[in-house]
């Protein structure tokens, strides 16, 4: 059913027909929408589930593990300050391996106060254990609330899941959107089922302690699990093109990268444009590509090598920066080409920063500076100081 929705209700959307049982809720801005569409849904009866108004965003994530320990679907969301407040429970969550979905609205982080998005939040919680995913519009936000608990809950993955998306940008611009049919939700998702929960018939020890002796097992096997995730994403997505007709395409997209001179590497829905200046410059007679990355974790090491093996250059463009040093993306990307062997110049631009405009003219700019060399970190709008 084509529905008119803005990327919050596109993901409410689906998170009703992932069935979850708890949604615990706190509202915080871009993200509200979603808990709001979700709560009418329970109030009228089209999901049937615990709506459970919490006092904070780490109570929301503390009722989510507890809800996941007893057995049952989870589903939380939250935005900037929230998701850091959230820190601390992330790691009890990755930690104890309970595969709750939660949606983050990226937005710019304190001080100065901001409520515009960037993607300093998630970005900033990268090494919590998570699965994160960045939506490129609302439809691929709906499509990815019901892949997120697919993934999320197989039994050789048990990792929680962050689905990402750009905050005003994404979460409030409306888009036609195809809204699956029930049915066919639960044809593509399983009834959940976890060992990894409470069972009075046969007691286990959960959340406990691990001295120097045992503990970088339990660590190990974090990782592990995020590795193993990458061959159940492409599972679930193939599934996913089977029964809905739409076909995801893993880790990366990539468009006119094959014969591309110069790439520029992003993420979330600044893709769109590059995508379309990409094409300006390609009727210039420019060999220019772009390649967008779909999960930050697990990392895609190898599908970026082999998509940019043939480059002069490439450009990282985030909205994020890892201060005192460069963007957290560039560094996962530049650690990439180091791994492959590939030793072809890469350059960082940091922009959107507090929800900053990046322009056509900020784009035609990195590919025209990516091909004739510049400064290794740049702020688009800033010239910086040697």
């Amino acid at each position: 059913m084509k529905q008119y929705l803005s990327g919050d209700e596109a993901f409410a959307a689906g998170i009703r027909l992932a069935r979850p049982e708890v949604v615990s809720a706190y509202p915080i801005t871009p993200q509200t929408i979603v808990v709001e569409r979700l709560s009418d849904m329970v109030e009228d009866g089209s999901l049937d589930a615990e709506f459970i108004h919490v006092e904070s965003e780490h109570s929301a994530l503390s009722c989510a593990i507890g809800a996941s320990a007893a057995g049952v679907r989870t589903f939380t969301a939250t935005s900037s300050q929230g998701l850091l407040y959230m820190a601390e429970g992330l790691v009890y969550a990755s930690g104890g391996r309970f595969p709750i979905v939660m949606m983050n609205a990226n937005r710019s982080t304190a001080l100065p106060w901001n409520i515009y998005g960037d993607q300093r939040d998630s970005l900033a919680l990268l090494d919590t254990g998570w699965i994160q995913a960045y939506a490129e519009n609302a439809q691929e936000a709906l499509d990815l609330a019901l892949l997120s608990y697919y993934i999320a809950e197989h039994k050789d993955v048990s990792t929680p899941f962050m689905v990402n998306l750009d905050g005003f940008i994404l979460t409030h611009t409306y888009e036609e959107v195809d809204v699956p049919e029930q049915a066919d939700a639960d044809k593509f998702l399983p009834h959940y089922e976890t060992e990894n929960c409470f069972d009075f018939e046969h007691p286990k020890n959960m959340a406990f302690s691990a001295g120097p002796d045992t503990n970088y097992i339990f660590k190990y096997k974090e990782h592990a699990a995020l590795l193993r995730a990458i061959p159940v994403i492409a599972e679930a997505e193939q599934k996913f093109a089977e029964i809905f007709g739409r076909q995801y395409t893993g880790l990366i997209d990539t468009y006119k990268t094959e014969d591309a001179d110069y790439i520029l590497i992003t993420l979330g829905t600044i893709a769109g444009l590059s995508r379309e200046i990409a094409d300006k410059l390609r009727a210039e007679g420019k060999k220019v590509g772009v390649l967008r990355i779909r999960y930050l974790r697990p990392f895609p090491t190898e599908e970026i090598a082999a998509a940019v093996k043939n480059a002069k250059a490439v450009a990282v463009l985030e909205k994020d920066i890892s201060f005192g040093n460069a963007g957290t993306v560039f560094t996962n990307v530049t650690s990439a080409l180091q791994a492959a062997g590939l030793n072809i110049p890469a350059y960082n631009f940091i922009g959107g920063l507090g929800g900053r405009n990046i322009s056509h003219a900020d784009i035609t700019d990195i590919f025209e500076k990516t091909e004739h060399g510049t400064e290794r970190v740049n702020f688009i709008g800033i010239e910086v100081q040697k």
